[in-house]
């Protein structure tokens, strides 16, 4: 693997870290490699959720390596399979995603960011795009994922300025579900996906395809493509062995034992 990227694995918690100097940019060979983090959690079935930290204090990760592009990296250039960033485009990952944001989320950090499931931020972290500014837009989910994650009008101004976004602005929006101090970003990230994978791996997965195919229906919608037979996932996870194991194991008054099938 790419040395910028490496993979700690705490029992069934991935801890995968960009570390890249000075800024944590990413450029093609970097995108690859974390894109092949991430499909490595998604396929191994003792890892249950993944977490993606930047090293260092004041970048989570500065996006594109504009340095690379100078160069001639294209910003059509094939990222990989996962789109930037290895995480963006990988729509097959039913696996729970941490994003935990040491420092400035800019750019392609930020799209990093809003592509995980859930986000953690040290306190003195903040986000923004500020591709306009550079004559490029935020195409990696930034332009498609804010204005659904925001109001549309703060997403606007954030998508058409580049202005900074502090975290608790962002947990007034819900944009950031915690915060913490820098110090305790690592420690907190990994008992939080802890918690997390104490919940049924195949109900993880079928609350993931669940939103992922009916987050732009209405709800009559929804419910009949959920209920059609066309989300795997969700019918996996209700003919599965973990199914009955749930309600046993409360009725025993135990912890469940979950297999994953």
């Amino acid at each position: 693997m790419n040395k910028s990227v490496t993979c700690e694995a705490y029992n069934e918690v991935l801890l995968i870290t960009l570390d890249r100097p000075k800024a944590n940019a990413i450029d093609v060979t970097t995108s690859h490699a974390l894109g092949d983090a991430f499909i490595s959690f998604r396929d191994d079935n003792d890892l249950r959720v993944a977490i993606i930290i930047g090293a260092g204090e004041r970048f989570f990760c500065g996006g594109w390596d504009l340095k690379a592009a100078s160069e001639g990296e294209s910003v059509d250039a094939d990222f990989g399979p996962g789109g930037f960033a290895g995480l963006t485009e990988l729509w097959d990952l039913d696996k729970p995603v941490i994003a935990a944001v040491n420092g400035l989320a800019v750019g392609g950090g930020f799209e990093l960011a809003l592509a995980a499931d859930l986000i953690i931020a040290a306190n003195k972290a903040e986000f923004f795009v500020p591709e306009a500014t550079l004559g490029i837009i935020p195409d990696s989910g930034g332009v498609l994922r804010l204005p659904r994650r925001l109001p549309r009008a703060i997403a606007m101004e954030m998508l058409m300025t580049g202005r900074r976004m502090g975290v608790d602005e962002a947990q007034k929006y819900g944009l950031v579900n915690r915060s913490c101090s820098l110090q305790m970003l690592k420690k907190q990230a990994i008992e939080w996906a802890h918690e997390i994978a104490q919940s049924a791996p195949l109900s993880l997965a079928a609350i993931k395809a669940v939103i992922r195919e009916t987050d732009q229906m209405d709800l009559e919608s929804a419910y009949e493509t959920m209920r059609s037979g066309q989300i795997k996932a969700y019918h996996k996870m209700l003919k599965s062995e973990d199914a009955k194991e749930g309600p046993l194991a409360f009725s025993e008054k135990r912890p469940p034992k979950w297999k994953g099938k």
